[in-house]
């Protein structure tokens, strides 16, 4: 009787994993625990994958929900990745708590272009979904009702702006780029005279990411998402690999996660990673499946990422 591994041949998609912002975050609360000392408290996850929060945890970060549960004091606390409401920064300097912001500059742009819209008298509709933390700050950067939120393409005929009003549409950073574009057509289509971004919402790191899934997806019988379920980017690229023709397609936190059952008799499995999903727990998925397979991983490239964010000021090491 043979041992011999059946053999599996892996597409790993490139770009995968951190991107710019998630990586200045995670940086950001590691540049504060080594300036200020533990313990530095983190307002929500600071991007969204357990492995991350846990390691950070563990050098000395605590992780709240809300400011009440900082106590008063000069330990530092960050905002996270997705980005916060103006009534949190404005609650912080009300108790003289030590702030220092984490939100990615590309939702920071989303900010700005939101409250440009509003200061030119325009209703501004957001394209996103209800209750993720990126859209909860979005909304917050305006009066209340001033921001209308859209879901789906099936949400656009119900929608109404009050009579008359100049319209505006700016997106959350890490929607599908194929389901918005169906959004923003449909907005198009029902106010002609829509405003939209000078230039695309949905960040570069979401699009390189679907675009290399949408190239891989079709060759492979089954396609590992490595990210969190709370994680938009990663929920998206999980569904661009579905529409692609890709049979079997998951989104995994670990190796532990994975149902072997449905990824039994593979010949070619893709591989690829949400943004805020380190590297190392990518190998650990490979070596899973080489445990199992005689492995053979071919990158497939789509796209060079340069990317890069200089932390906030507060962090910065003194000038020469």
């Amino acid at each position: 009787m043979s041992d011999a591994k059946p053999p599996l041949r892996i597409l790993l998609c490139a770009p995968r994993g951190f991107c710019a912002g998630v990586v200045r975050a995670i940086d950001v609360v590691e540049a504060a625990l080594q300036r200020f000392g533990p313990p530095v408290y983190v307002r929500h996850e600071i991007v969204h994958n357990r492995f991350v929060v846990d390691e950070l945890k563990r050098k000395g970060a605590v992780f709240v929900d809300e400011l009440d549960e900082v106590p008063d004091g000069d330990a530092p606390v960050v905002f996270s990745a997705h980005g916060v409401a103006k009534s949190v920064p404005a609650a912080a300097r009300l108790r003289n708590l030590f702030a220092i912001d984490a939100t990615c500059p590309l939702v920071t742009k989303v900010h700005r272009e939101a409250e440009i819209h509003h200061k030119r008298g325009r209703m501004v509709l957001l394209i996103g979904h209800a209750g993720h933390p990126e859209v909860v700050g979005t909304m917050g950067q305006l009066p209340d009702g001033a921001v209308l939120l859209v879901e789906t393409e099936a949400d656009v005929p119900g929608l109404n702006p009050p009579e008359g009003a100049e319209l505006a549409y700016v997106t959350q950073t890490t929607l599908s780029v194929d389901d918005t574009a169906g959004v923003v057509a449909a907005l198009k289509s029902r106010f002609p005279g829509i405003h939209g971004p000078h230039k695309e919402d949905i960040c570069y790191a979401t699009t390189n990411r679907q675009e290399a899934v949408k190239r891989v997806a079709p060759d492979c019988d089954a396609l590992v998402v490595v990210g969190a379920p709370n994680s938009s980017n990663s929920q998206r690229l999980r569904e661009v690999a579905e529409r692609a023709g890709c049979p079997v397609s998951r989104l995994v936190q670990r190796a532990a996660d994975i149902d072997w059952a449905e990824f039994s008799g593979l010949g070619t499995l893709g591989v690829t990673a949400g943004a805020s999903a380190p590297e190392v727990l990518v190998e650990e998925i490979i070596d899973a499946f080489a445990a199992r397979y005689e492995v053979r991983v071919e990158t497939v490239t789509t796209a060079d990422e340069s990317v890069f964010f200089p932390l906030p000021r507060e962090l910065r090491p003194p000038a020469a």
